[in-house]
């Protein structure tokens, strides 16, 4: 029975492993067969549905709503894999570790982060701001033109901070914790609260849950990964120094409780200001932000994700499995 959970954790790892590198590799899967793409139709669908007049009902759509998309999701990947892993051996285990890394590829994102945000960099040092306006849209929902310059590399080197949270050391806590169907599930929990997670008329009903889920997910896998860029910015050379001063100054000054975390670690990596008009400002302004910075944050998020991987993906893994085989060993 060990070697059945040591083959488990093994096959756990190549998962892991070949997924990362399928995203390095190959990037976003295409729309037309992108999961998140189907999770945000079927949010569409159900939201639409849930709206009620009253506020009591709503709220009690809302939760089920977010709970009926997780199962749609995260159920069947469970079954496949369930499945496929039972098949004979070893093309069983075979399969399962393809399968399970395209499937779990699927709920992260690291190079399509570079896609979006290294046109914009291109664009400045090209003295191209409208150009570059016309790439926040895909990262950030601020009105473009509204923006100058300084604005834009702040708009996006916080989009990077961000989403090396939820676009990526999230989906790997929860893949270390449950599995592919447990990065299938917060990957739900995430697109729900993009789109429905907001405090107006329209949506603090049918939105509260998925906002508090995603907040309480999102809680341990942001302070970690805040804590490992301030390791990767030692590793790349950055002010590492600074990375933890800012950190540990600016971390609470965002509405939300884990944005800051991560947002005030780059900022101090990188030694400048970011800055979301009439909401916060996090780190010093020295006067000498770029395009370069965008370009930095992207390896800063490279850096911390691979960290995240080594650190506290595998150790988790390894410890998952250890429980696993005292239980039921």
């Amino acid at each position: 029975m060990f070697a059945f959970y040591i083959s488990l954790f093994i096959d756990s790892v190549f998962i892991f492993v070949l997924a990362f590198l399928l995203d390095l590799i190959l990037g976003e899967y295409p729309d037309r067969i992108h999961p998140t793409i189907a999770i945000g139709k079927l949010i569409i669908y159900l939201k639409a549905k849930a709206k009620n007049k009253n506020p009591r009902i709503e709220k009690i759509n809302g939760v089920l709503m977010a709970i009926t998309i997780m199962l749609v999701f995260a159920l069947p990947v469970f079954v496949l894999l369930y499945l496929i892993r039972g098949l004979p051996q070893p093309a069983g285990e075979i399969l399962y570790i393809i399968v399970g890394a395209i499937l779990f590829k699927a709920t992260f994102a690291i190079s399509s982060m570079g896609q979006y945000t290294k046109p914009i960099a291109t664009a400045l040092k090209n003295r191209d701001i409208d150009g570059a306006r016309k790439w926040l849209p895909y990262i950030v929902r601020r009105d473009p033109n509204s923006l100058n310059e300084r604005q834009i590399i702040s708009a996006a080197v916080e989009s990077i901070a961000e989403s090396t949270t939820d676009g990526i050391t999230a989906p790997f806590f929860f893949y270390a914790l449950l599995g592919v169907p447990g990065a299938f599930a917060y990957r739900v929990i995430n697109t729900l609260d993009s789109m429905v997670g907001y405090k107006n008329a329209e949506y603090k009903n049918i939105g509260w849950f998925s906002a508090k889920l995603d907040t309480l997910t999102n809680y341990i896998p942001a302070r970690i990964t805040a804590y490992l860029m301030v390791i990767a910015s030692l590793l790349l050379g950055e002010d590492w120094r600074e990375s933890w001063y800012i950190l540990q100054r600016d971390k609470h000054k965002t509405s939300s409780p884990n944005a800051g975390y991560t947002i005030s670690a780059m900022a101090g990596a990188l030694g400048i200001q970011l800055e979301k008009q009439d909401h916060y400002k996090l780190g010093d302004d020295k006067g000498h932000i770029s395009h370069e910075d965008i370009n930095k944050a992207l390896r800063i998020m490279l850096m911390t994700s691979t960290l995240f991987g080594l650190i506290v993906v595998l150790p988790l893994l390894s410890w998952m499995y250890s429980c696993l085989y005292m239980w039921y060993g």
